[in-house]
């Protein structure tokens, strides 16, 4: 079965063979045959054993196309990156340059974050006006958040996050309604069925971070609040942060506060892995989806661009702050 979430993302849940057709793609197993228009693919995500071949990489490459792979844990293994065509060795230059200047860093990672908290509190803020007594976690955050610019290191800001975090998940029993023991953030292995929601859906940010990154001229491996490194495209990591709470936390919320899933949406396998069944995942896919195609008329271009794009949008930013053209501010929820 081919799951179509959305006009341009496309995610394979069962095992087949990838191949190119003609000028479009087409999933074979033992089903049948599916085609899919590639028109209208945006990236793919695939959950499941597929077999592909170079014919196929170069078609996608040729397209555009970054695809997302998933092992049997739903773990998120990597990504097919397509050879980039919007290059610029000077854009490139002045990235790592803003990179070794520590200062400059320094200064991008604390809009990062600022960006981040604020929208931490914004969630709060709501929530707190809907019945849920979340006042002493909006006083504790404010007084955190006054510590990030004050910070000399990243060490110490990611020290100022951390806590901020604890704070904000802390809260998080008051604004669910279901019965959960959740209080702190666990991932190796997620030790219950919110913890297993975050690590998933983080990672599918990441992987749509990347897709956006792709259609800038950044190179997604140099970031400046996530420590570069071999194995991670850490620019991800970085321009992710300041949409988790707008795009992750609340469609988690939404997600137990209507009770979509629960409890018997989830499973604990032989090695000790919290683990959604595969139906739970098609559901909370199916609800991320709908929340990165929601659109919003934007503040300052007065037309209406999906939260998807404004990640988009946020790359540009950080592009124009590269070369010295305007001060990045990290994007905040204005409405």
């Amino acid at each position: 079965m081919l799951y179509l979430i959305m006009e341009q993302s496309y995610y394979i849940f069962t095992s087949g063979e990838l191949r190119r057709k003609d000028d479009s793609l087409v999933l074979i197993n033992e089903k049948g045959k599916k085609d899919i228009p590639i028109e209208r693919v945006y990236d793919l995500y695939i959950f499941s054993t597929v077999s592909i071949n170079s014919t196929l990489l170069s078609f996608l490459s040729q397209k555009g196309i970054c695809v997302h792979f998933y092992n049997y844990y739903d773990f998120y293994i990597g990504s097919f990156y397509p050879r980039e065509t919007l290059v610029s060795g000077s854009l490139l230059i002045k990235q790592v340059e803003k990179y070794q200047e520590y200062e400059s860093r320094l200064l991008i990672a604390q809009q990062i974050i600022e960006a981040a908290s604020y929208n931490i509190l914004r969630n709060l803020k709501y929530y707190n006006s809907r019945d849920k007594d979340l006042k002493q976690y909006i006083m504790q955050i404010e007084e955190l958040r006054k510590e990030i610019y004050s910070t000399r290191n990243i060490s110490s800001l990611m020290g100022v996050e951390g806590n901020i975090r604890k704070v904000y998940y802390e809260s998080w029993k008051i604004i669910i309604d279901q019965d959960i023991d959740f209080e702190k953030r666990v991932k190796r292995p997620p030790d219950n069925l919110v913890n297993t929601l975050i690590s998933f859906m983080n990672t599918i940010i990441y992987t749509k971070t990347l897709s956006e990154i792709y259609r800038t001229q950044l190179n997604p491996t140099i970031s400046y609040l996530h420590e570069p490194s071999d194995k991670r495209f850490s620019l991800c990591l970085d321009l992710s942060e300041v949409f988790k709470p707008l795009i992750v936390d609340r469609t988690i919320f939404s997600l137990l506060n209507k009770n979509m899933i629960t409890e018997n949406d989830f499973y604990i396998d032989d090695g000790g892995y919290y683990r959604m069944k595969d139906s739970t995942i098609k559901v909370v896919v199916s609800a991320l989806e709908n929340t990165l195609t929601r659109s919003i008329k934007h503040k300052d271009l007065n037309r209406s661009v999906s939260y998807k794009h404004l990640i988009r949008l946020e790359a540009y930013k950080l592009i124009k702050h590269i070369i010295d053209e305007k001060i990045y501010e990290g994007f905040k929820i204005w409405w």
